[in-house]
């Protein structure tokens, strides 16, 4: 149970500062040197040695000593007196494990509940001190109480907050809101007298409470009751509820008259904090009706509290709509016309020439400067106690007054919150603090509202805080507002990071927005709406981009982006929205700031993997070096960023690995190249990551360089280069295959590096590239030969690759994520190119990957078992007996993992296995049937069989094999008795699994494969026990399963057997015809719409197998066949074989489920002729008299009418 209170003042006594001071130590820092009460701190062993000696007298003390109030006193003041804070005085050692005085935990907590026991609640001075100590040595020792002292020390102040008078409250509630601090679900007995009806917190809490510190501290002390550390369980949701009420209750209050801003901001922070514990306490749901608006409009009202010029009529409650909800202005400004006459011409130019130049406005001077560590050494002290900006306000707006007022208001250049110590305006400077923590506040509970709250609930709420292009009217209120206009640098980083977590995750929204169709003028489209609040965003992220200078803010405005990016349908859009920020994003990548540079990179990694390969894109990366220096995608920044070369990342001695013969500059205006060279250059981003990652720095002045040798970029910035290389292989792959081998080298260089992190992001880039290799030659893909790398290529870069440290990362078992990484690697060989390579590199591939199924770890072992499921379809492979022989024990083994995930890949490489089988005895014939060994085919068997009883993403797969194994067995194994039972147990498992409920997928494999084993002549379909429960659940299947998927499926299944011998007798032929019948009547008849897409295919399929049916039928099923024709179910049948046989529907989806099926796929005219071919044979029959002949003549007359109605225009 931890006892801290980062929730609550570290300063001693009544808490002069804030409950809640901000995440960011600089904004509220503990005292100096000197206390709050004016002690003076001695050194840490002090610090540790008058601990010791005070808490061994006051251990010795007891209730009846004579001397025992002003020994308590003076023992007190003695304690309290030291500042055991780590962050000032790291050698103090007073934590959670043995210190260098001998001191535990366990030694503060028996003083403290001995003090408690020798304090009597009459001595209220004494209290007093009491509950200060409490919080001293908890908040800054952070020891984790026992139960017991918990239990004593809540027990304690909960009875003074009962018995003592009204002026110790205060420091009674500091010291309880530190003891409960994470531990309010241990404090559960308690808990009904603190939180329930009339509980002292709740009392205390209370709008009508006077005393606004008791009420802060009340609020306080119910937040950290709701806080929950990582891990715990949270809070009852009885008192969690009634927490959630008090906070938003006085969140909408307003502020009772008299009193004092400062004091309820304090409140209003403390309310904030508590609120965002109760959302960030485990799952919340918000309660029907308004609740969820009430909170969100309290937000947002608080997210502008303080700010200069904000004067609006705010809703008490928002409303989910497709449309901006704007707020009245509640004091009309008269003043506002004038400023805004200015012509719009002069401003508009002004502001372009602001952004082009290198120089800075005053305002961005100020956002730079406000509360945040700049990289200007130069200014002095004084200058920074006075703000940092007076002198330079008038110059600036001497210099561009017109483009700092259209972009920001005239507060952000004369506001700070970090000028606590100004002497002139001291009161206005905390006040400004103040307002700042409180916006901040209200943006981190509305981020913990954005994270617990199901997305899609949140889109309703979108347009209260993300707005598309103003339409009239005073410009709304929202997150951009406060990102482009708030004067704390770190607000803007909060209210950024509400952005990012709204933005992530919400393709699935945002794909709806187009604007690519003419604009309409009677109404907006939604979609175009949501269109415009993407291009709103690009605009106001692109002004922010421009404007700020705080390197911690900035680095958030870049990542927002890249959400944006990662999110939009740029594919939708009309082109346009990239280009700008492509190239105002370039200065960035010399940012002296790592996290900037590193972020750079993850926006670049965004924009090329955005639905790629997008045009927009395209064009960029084809574009020639123009250097990115140009006016226009100069930041105002840009002079700060100066630590690489202006002209450059490298040096012509240090030339990069790609395009030996020229200078890899990622910078070059000066440079001009021809048309010819521009299309041979290998893309600007290609070549600054490589750049990145494989070239030393030449300006080593970063914070985080080192004197002397070589220094390359920071880890995370080559991590982050490395994976922009691998998205750009991966969505652009034929830009940059003429660069294989050279990125090939780099991944070998990353490969023979120490850092285990560089090592494994090499070994992903090996396997991008393979990976697009092989989506080069994929037939479906359609590539022209001239345009793939050509083949001697592929194999000059994968013996060299495999040649290379690569063997060394296959062997490395100090990191498996690496030998998982690499086995990868192994598996992107394109199976062409395997063949070519040497007959001992190939070997060493299958050696090691069967070595490595044996690794301890299971990340290795799975990879190392996926990779043999894709060898195993290799064409030079599959034909080795010995190769499938050891493949197959390989994987049989791996199927009895304790892994699921390696159980997983098993039976995916075990489907694998079984697919080359098939093919294997398709085109090399009984040969490989009679090589293989009969114990071996059991044992796959067997082990699909018991597979098949797994979870279900292996069961999806052992089914798989188990209907390829049961198509591949010959005759002389099935009758054999050790296959008797193992086939009926694994036919058994199919039917089980077709009638079971799991997943869709995974019943549609058993179907399929039902289907795959009834092509086996062998099998004794027509005899055997299990052959009627197999067409039974198809059957079932194919008439009552919500999925038409599987439907489909089961009916393509009933229409493999080629004899109608398979079908069993009459009776059994029958139930099919009906069941077949029944379904494709039933067709169109489902409550799913994802469904309804299907059931074309569904149709298609089911009239191919009702013709199959009467393709095989026999004289003794002719009456059942007539009585059903001539029915009102031949009369639906016939409508939709009409549709079948004139291909009015099914299209493609219809046509590759009959080629899946028969083997190959039939036009109108080759379906009629075959049912020609049936009519024929029919009438072919021998006449057996009575009812047969009588059914013989109604199907031959149903077929004529058939086709003749078919024959009809």
């Amino acid at each position: 149970m931890a006892a801290q209170t980062g929730l609550s003042a570290p300063a001693v006594g009544r808490g002069v500062l804030p409950a809640f001071p901000s995440s960011s130590p600089s904004e509220a820092a503990p005292p100096g040197p000197m206390g709050a009460d004016g002690w003076q701190l001695g050194s840490s062993s002090d610090a540790e040695k008058q601990f010791s000696r005070c808490a061994a007298k006051l251990r010795g003390l007891r209730p009846d000593c004579g001397q025992l109030r002003p020994e308590l006193n003076l023992l007190f003041d003695q304690l309290l007196s030291e500042n055991y804070n780590k962050t000032f005085y790291p050698n103090i050692n007073i934590r959670a494990e043995v210190t260098q005085s001998g001191v535990l935990p366990a030694d503060v907590c028996s003083l403290l509940k001995h003090a408690s026991g020798l304090v009597p609640l009459s001595q209220e001075h004494l209290v007093v001190k009491l509950c200060q100590l409490i919080h001293h040595l908890l908040n800054q020792l952070k020891v984790i109480m026992d139960e017991q002292t918990l239990d004593v020390l809540v027990n304690y102040t909960a009875r003074a907050l009962k018995m003592c008078s009204t002026w110790t409250h205060s420091d009674v509630l500091l010291a309880l809101s530190t003891v409960v601090y994470g531990n309010g679900l241990q404090c559960h007995q308690h808990l009904s007298d603190l939180l329930g009806e009339d509980g002292m917190l709740l009392v205390y809490s209370a709008s009508s409470q006077e005393n606004m510190e008791l009420r802060r501290v009340a609020l306080t002390c119910m937040a950290n009751i709701c806080f929950r550390i990582p891990g715990q369980q949270p809070l009852d949701d009885q008192y969690r509820s009634v927490c959630f009420t008090v906070f938003l209750k006085t969140l909408q209050s307003p502020k009772p008259p008299n009193t004092d801003e400062l004091f309820y901001c304090m409140v209003i922070q403390a309310a904030l904090k508590g609120l965002q514990c109760c959302l960030s306490g485990g799952k919340w749901k918000f309660s029907g009706g308004e609740e969820l608006g009430s909170v969100l409009a309290s937000l947002k009202r608080l997210m502008f509290h303080g700010a200069p010029g904000v004067s609006v009529e705010w809703p008490a409650v928002l409303y989910p709509a497709p449309l901006p909800q704007y707020e009245g202005l509640s004091v009309p400004k008269p003043a506002e016309p004038p400023k805004s006459s200015d012509p719009p011409k002069d401003g508009s130019n002004k502001k372009k020439k602001s952004r082009g130049k290198g120089k800075k406005t005053s305002a961005e001077e100020s956002r730079g400067n406000d509360g945040e560590e700049d990289d200007k050494e130069a200014v002095s002290a004084t200058l920074q106690k006075r703000g940092g900006r007076e002198g330079g306000r008038g110059e600036g707006e001497s210099l561009c007054k017109s483009s700092a007022t259209s972009l920001y208001p005239s507060w952000i250049r004369n506001s700070s919150d970090s000028e606590f110590s100004d002497s002139e305006g001291n009161a206005q400077s905390k006040l400004r603090l103040y307002h700042g923590r409180v916006r901040q506040g209200a943006l981190h509970c509305l981020l913990a509202v954005v994270k617990g709250v199901e997305k899609r609930t949140l889109y309703g709420y979108w347009s209260s805080f993300i707005p598309d292009s103003p339409v009239g009217g005073p410009p709304p209120l929202n997150l951009l507002t406060i990102i482009l206009k708030d004067p704390s640098p770190k607000v803007r980083a909060s209210a950024l990071q509400v952005l990012s977590a709204m933005l992530d995750g919400s393709r699935q929204f945002l794909a709806v927005a187009e604007d690519t169709a003419s604009p309409r003028t009677s109404y907006t489209p939604f979609s175009f709406s949501l269109a415009t609040a993407v291009r709103e965003l690009h605009r106001a992220l692109s002004l922010a981009l421009l404007a700020e200078t705080a390197p911690q803010t900035l680095t958030q405005v870049i990542k927002c982006l890249a959400y944006m990016v990662a999110n939009a349908p740029y594919h939708r859009l009309r082109p346009g929205l990239l280009s700008p920020l492509w190239k105002q994003m370039r200065p960035y990548v010399r940012h002296r700031d790592v996290n900037v540079r590193v972020s750079v990179l993850t926006l670049y990694g965004a924009l090329v993997t955005t639905q790629a390969p997008l045009p927009e894109v395209r064009l960029l990366l084809q574009q020639p070096d123009s250097g990115g220096c140009s006016t226009g995608s100069f930041t105002p920044q840009d002079s700060a960023l100066s630590w690489r070369q202006r002209d450059g990342v490298s040096s012509p001695s240090r030339t990069p690995t790609i395009q030996p013969q020229r200078s890899l500059h990622t910078h070059s205006p000066h440079v001009l190249h021809t048309p010819g060279e521009e299309d041979s250059l290998a893309p600007w981003l290609l070549r600054l990551c490589v750049s990145l990652v494989t070239q030393p720095r030449e300006d080593q002045s970063d914070s985080e360089g080192a004197s002397g040798g070589a220094v390359f970029e920071p880890s995370p910035v080559r991590l982050e280069a490395l994976q922009v290389l691998s998205h750009l292989v991966r969505g652009y792959f034929s830009l940059t295959q003429e660069c294989l081998c050279e990125i090939g080298q780099v991944s070998a260089r990353c490969l023979g590096e120490t850092d285990p992190s560089i090592q494994l992001h090499g070994a992903k880039l090996l396997e991008e590239l393979g990976t697009g290799i092989i989506q080069q030659y994929r037939a479906e893909n359609n590539v022209p030969e001239s345009s793939r790398v050509p083949m001697s290529q592929v194999v000059k870069f994968w013996t060299e690759v495999l040649s290379g440290p690569l063997n060394g990362a296959l062997q490395n078992e100090q990191h498996p994520m690496l030998q998982t990484s690499a086995c990868d690697t192994l598996s992107s060989i394109l199976p062409q190119a395997f063949a070519q390579l040497p007959d001992k590199t190939q070997l060493m591939c299958i050696t090691v990957l069967l070595g490595l199924t044996y690794s301890e770890n299971y990340l290795v072992k799975t990879a190392a078992v996926r990779a043999l499921g894709v060898y195993i379809l290799f064409p030079c492979l599959r034909e080795d007996v010995m190769f499938v022989a050891d493949t197959a024990n390989t994987v049989l083994a791996a199927l009895d993992d304790r892994s699921p995930n390696v159980r997983a890949k098993a039976a995916w490489s075990l489907g694998n296995l079984t697919d080359t089988l098939i093919v294997n005895m398709e085109s090399v014939g009984v040969d490989f049937q009679e090589e293989l060994s009969d114990m071996l085919l059991l044992k796959m068997l067997q082990a699909a069989t018991r597979a098949s009883a797994d979870k279900d993403r292996v069961k999806s797969n052992a089914v798989r094999a188990l209907g390829n194994l049961l198509h591949f067995l010959r005759q002389s194994q099935l009758t054999r008795s050790a296959f008797q039972h193992p086939l009926e147990d694994a036919v058994r498992a199919l039917v089980k699994t077709v009638q079971s409920e799991a997943t869709m997928k995974v019943r549609w494999n058993a179907c399929y494969a039902l289907g795959n084993a009834f092509k086996n002549p062998a099998l004794p379909l027509d005899s055997a026990l299990w052959s009627h429960d197999a067409f039974s659940a198809l059957c079932h299947v194919v008439t009552s399963c919500k999925n038409f998927k599987v439907r489909i499926k089961s009916a393509a299944a009933l229409a493999v057997p080629s004899h109608r011998g398979c079908y069993g007798d009459t009776k059994r032929f029958s139930c099919v015809w009906h069941s077949l019948a029944t379904a494709l009547e039933n067709s169109e008849d489902t409550n799913d719409f994802l469904e309804y897409r299907y059931s074309a295919s569904l149709r298609h399929t089911l009239s191919q197998a009702l013709l199959h049916l009467l393709s095989v039928s026999e004289p003794q099923d002719m009456p059942a066949l007539g009585a059903s024709l001539a029915g009102e179910e031949g009369r639906g049948i016939k409508e939709h074989l009409v549709r079948y046989l004139r291909a009015e529907e099914g299209g493609e989806e219809g046509t590759e489920g009959e080629k899946d099926t028969r083997g190959d796929s039939f036009n109108p005219q080759q379906r009629i002729r075959r049912l020609q071919q049936t009519l024929l044979r029919l009438k072919g029959l021998e006449e057996g008299g009575g009812e047969e002949d009588k059914g013989k003549e109604v199907v031959s007359s149903f077929l004529e009418d058939l086709l003749k109605t078919c024959e009809e225009p």
